[in-house]
């Protein structure tokens, strides 16, 4: 029988990846008693449950990170795209200087969340039997963490090794075995892009080809990540300042106002470059208009179908004619993913023409014009992403202080102001949460911004002896019909994605992320701040 145990505190953080311990250091900064549940055994976020083989952040250091002077001067990064292992090594560290563990409580999964309008605390309840109240909650639960297993027929039935990338077992061998990746996205790409060069017969199921560019992965002598740090300033100070979180050079010029001769050079230019320099640093407004993406498209299929020998391969990764909008889907960054591919080891089903039919004991059964055709598989793994942004807050189990829960709240459309905070859930913020820049942004600079509001908004409310703050319905609404209406002036909208919600069957179809940007967004919270802009205070 589980123990009962009771806790009182401040705030209470829910997640310990980068959101979680960044509020969780900031909060204690204030003098705020704060406790941090995480359903891992570890801080990490998504770099605690990401063990795949090739897992790697695709945002490049040093801006991948947090600006704490105390925590980035006692570490160097070792590569311009790091590992899963050193970001876990990374998040150690963290905790070590900055003493996180001693208020966090591991292998905890939230499972209820009540506000209660006599104490004006919100109660916290777990699978361990944790009962904790706090006036301030902070769910910092992220974008990628409640894992999507596709509904394939007689899947429960397949005897073989499943698994899901988010899940992966640190001991499987696949020398010598047939192993089928059903998912195209970054893990699946990576995970293709490592096992490719191993003993094993590699099946990969696509049905939309992930738009991937050049990583040109390098490592970092100690020497150089010292030298950087002369310039941290300057570069986290521009991931503040920019619309994407990243430090990059940006071009505020139209793809039409150039010539094809000059898009060539600055092309060449930022694809040798490597990383998202090819995207944020290049024109505008391949995201906005379609003819701007085709002059992307063209460029990227001859840059990559150089690369492989195999024409069948190249006509399913690389079509000649455009079959998608880049950039609209996350874009993937890849070392040497398309000479994977075309390896005799590796073989392509395009499930467009020949979809997954269903699993068996054995393998799965494939349509193959007017008969199936059936693989045999030892290990099958779904790289098939997440119900993301949206799906971890879900499952946390929230009711608000009319008794209803957040899933019927939202049942119409998400609904929140500014990404940050939900109406008659008073003192409820979210952190990498939707309708805010999120997944679009690089993380760790705009999560920071987010957490610099919520302490502002606690010290304006203790300042203003306020109980309490909330968004207004009105103002909800009105950020709702704004997010959707700066959706609709970009391409975003055109591609199903998990962007849109699109990824998982029966999920409400909606911009899940605010795509006008980190400046944009922010200019709105700072105005928001000033008066109580569309919130209630009590």
């Amino acid at each position: 029988m589980t123990q009962t145990i009771q806790i009182e505190t401040d705030a209470i953080v829910i997640g310990g990846g980068f959101g979680g311990c960044n509020s969780l250091y900031k909060l204690r900064e204030q003098g705020l008693s704060v406790k941090l549940i995480e359903a891992g055994s570890a801080f990490g976020g998504v770099w605690h449950w990401n063990r795949y083989p090739g897992a790697r952040v695709d945002t490049e250091m040093p801006s991948y990170q947090f600006n704490i002077p105390a925590v980035w001067k006692g570490w160097n990064w070792s590569q311009r795209f790091p590992g899963d292992e050193e970001l876990r090594r990374y998040f150690q560290h963290v905790d070590s200087v900055l003493g996180l563990s001693k208020d966090a409580l591991f292998n905890a999964i939230v499972t209820r969340v009540q506000y209660d309008v006599g104490s004006c605390r919100w109660t916290v309840v777990t699978n361990t039997g944790l009962q904790a109240t706090c006036k301030y909650l902070i769910a910092a639960t992220g974008s990628s963490y409640k894992k999507h297993y596709p509904k394939f027929q007689g899947l429960n039935t397949y005897a073989g090794k499943l698994v899901h990338a988010a899940d992966y077992p640190k001991d499987l061998d696949i020398t010598g075995k047939r192993v089928g990746i059903v998912g195209n996205g970054a893990s699946g790409l990576q995970i293709v892009q490592d096992l490719a060069k191993k003993d094993c017969q590699l099946n990969v199921f696509i049905r939309t080809p992930c738009f991937a560019i050049p990583m040109r992965q390098r490592e970092i002598t100690p020497e150089e990540a010292e030298m950087m740090k002369g310039y941290y300033d300057g570069i986290f100070d521009r991931c503040y300042k920019s619309v994407t979180g990243f430090p990059h050079n940006t071009r505020l010029q139209s793809a039409h106002q150039a010539t094809p001769e000059e898009r060539k050079v600055l092309f060449d230019e930022l694809w040798a470059r490597g990383g998202y320099s090819f995207l944020v640093s290049n024109y505008y407004d391949f995201l906005l208009d379609e003819k701007a993406n085709s002059i992307f498209y063209d460029y990227w299929v001859q840059k990559t179908r150089a690369r492989m020998t195999n024409l069948e391969k190249m006509d399913l990764v690389a079509p000649l004619k455009q079959h998608m909008l880049i950039g609209t889907k996350r874009p993937s960054l890849e070392q040497d993913y398309y000479e994977m591919v075309d390896r005799p080891n590796v073989t392509l089903h395009n499930l467009k023409q020949s979809p997954i039919v269903e699993f068996d004991t054995t393998g799965l059964v494939t349509c193959e014009g007017s008969s199936n055709k059936h693989l045999d598989l030892d290990i099958v793994m779904c790289a098939t992403g997440y119900d993301a942004v949206t799906g971890s807050l879900l499952d946390l189990g929230i009711t608000d202080k009319n008794g209803q829960s957040l899933e019927e709240k939202w049942s119409n459309g998400v609904l929140t102001h500014l990404g940050l905070m939900v109406p008659d859930a008073p003192n409820f913020f979210m952190v990498y949460g939707p309708q805010a820049p999120t997944s679009l942004a690089n993380g760790p600079p705009f999560i920071e911004m987010e957490v610099d509001w919520i302490c502002k908004a606690i010290v304006k409310m203790d300042r203003e002896g306020l109980q309490s703050i909330e968004p207004t319905q009105q103002a909800a609404e009105e950020w709702r019909d704004h997010v959707a209406a700066v959706s609709e002036h970009t391409l975003y909208p055109k591609t199903d994605s998990w962007y849109m919600g699109s990824n998982i069957p029966g999920k409400r179809r909606e911009p899940l992320i605010y795509l006008g940007g980190m400046q944009r967004w922010w200019q709105s919270c700072t105005e928001a701040l000033e008066n109580w802009d569309g919130f209630s205070t009590k």
